[in-house]
């Protein structure tokens, strides 16, 4: 029992103490005020870096997708060039056919 009257004792100190704990202190009120405005300069930067990070990736996206569109009007150019060879072999080999042809006539 003794050592809660002595808990309750030191308790009413502690109370005391922190009611009497001046808040006024300049150096206090000012070390608040600069974090304060530092919490709200740090927000504002959060802010546009956050914001700079969403154009950033939008602008990735669209260029992942240009870069898209290249690949494949390249595979197409590709495609068509390898049909154009085709279609000049072919001609070449009907020529050729032809000119077998003309020389047996003219034998």
């Amino acid at each position: 029992m003794n050592s809660i009257i002595e808990k309750v004792k030191k308790l009413n100190e502690v109370i005391s103490e922190l009611k009497n704990l001046d808040l006024s202190n300049p150096d206090l009120k000012n070390n608040i005020d600069n974090l304060s405005s530092q919490k709200t300069q740090l927000e504002i930067e959060k802010s546009q870096l956050e914001d700079k990070y969403k154009s950033l990736l939008e602008e990735h996206l669209n260029l992942a997708k240009k870069l898209e569109e290249i690949k494949n009007k390249e595979k197409l150019e590709k495609k068509k060039q390898t049909e154009f060879s085709d279609k000049i072999d072919e001609l070449n080999q009907e020529t050729d056919t032809l000119l077998e042809e003309i020389d047996k006539w003219q034998m």
